[in-house]
């Protein structure tokens, strides 16, 4: 069945619109897809896969505690809760309202996160934790396109790094379409300029990229064994085609 959609709301930061079928729900801001959620399945094909991917690569193993900077509705984390399901989950987000939209129309409760709303960077300025992921998916909505609100600057560099634990990784998002390569090339310098290793997560069909740094970081094989973490085919083929490359 296609999608409708059910309701707009300006939020302070952004307007969302929702639009649903049957089986699927997706969250549009400034005309792309900004969360989504399905009854069964888990993969999209989109930057969320390489967000969850990318999480893997920690030498240690897999993560017992990740932090997301950027939470929206959830996508990556229903994707995570699903592979860790006895992981610890943090997110913080500024946008309190697309939270709640999230709880009413994508399950978010479900997945057991422990959200605290407000700025990412002024939260990890107070936060003495330290996690084995942190993920950085900050964007907010500009007039028309979406657009990182402070960066990928190196003033925050230091607060993340504070947030990560020993042997543990950094996950950036960005999107690297027109207008966005500015951004990714800065973000691509200060990775290489702070970690021992960098490598970047792919999908074929989404203009974005995960960046993953730490002392080290694992390759592509190691995600191979996840793929029968997922029942339905659609997305142990779309697992299948995540891509893993080295940077430095």
């Amino acid at each position: 069945m296609s999608q409708r959609r059910v309701a707009s709301v300006t939020t302070e930061f952004q307007k969302v619109e929702v639009w649903k079928s049957d089986h699927q729900t997706e969250f549009r801001v400034a005309g792309a897809i900004h969360a989504w959620w399905h009854r069964s399945r888990f993969l999209t094909g989109l930057a969320w896969d390489n967000l969850a991917a990318a999480c893997l690569l920690r030498p240690a193993g897999p993560p017992k505690s990740v932090l997301m900077l950027g939470l929206a509705g959830g996508t990556a984390f229903r994707m995570l809760r699903h592979l860790l399901p006895g992981g610890q989950l943090t997110a913080v987000d500024i946008d309190e309202d697309i939270i709640s939209l999230a709880r009413e129309h994508m399950a978010l409760d479900e997945l057991k996160i422990e959200i605290h709303t407000g700025d990412a960077y002024r939260w990890l300025a107070q936060n003495k934790r330290r996690f084995d992921v942190v993920i950085d998916d900050i964007y907010l909505a500009g007039a028309g396109d979406v657009f990182r609100p402070a960066g990928p600057g190196a003033q925050h560099m230091p607060l993340v790094k504070r947030a990560i634990a020993p042997g543990g990784l950094l996950c950036m998002n960005l999107v690297t379409g027109k207008g966005h390569r500015a951004v990714q090339s800065q973000a691509r310098a200060m990775f290489q300029s702070s970690f021992g290793r960098v490598r970047t997560v792919l999908t074929p069909a989404c203009l974005n990229e995960t960046l993953v740094g730490g002392d080290d970081v694992l390759a592509a094989s190691a995600l191979a064994k996840w793929e029968d973490r997922f029942e339905d085919a659609y997305d142990r083929r779309l697992w299948r085609r995540i891509k893993v490359r080295k940077i430095s």
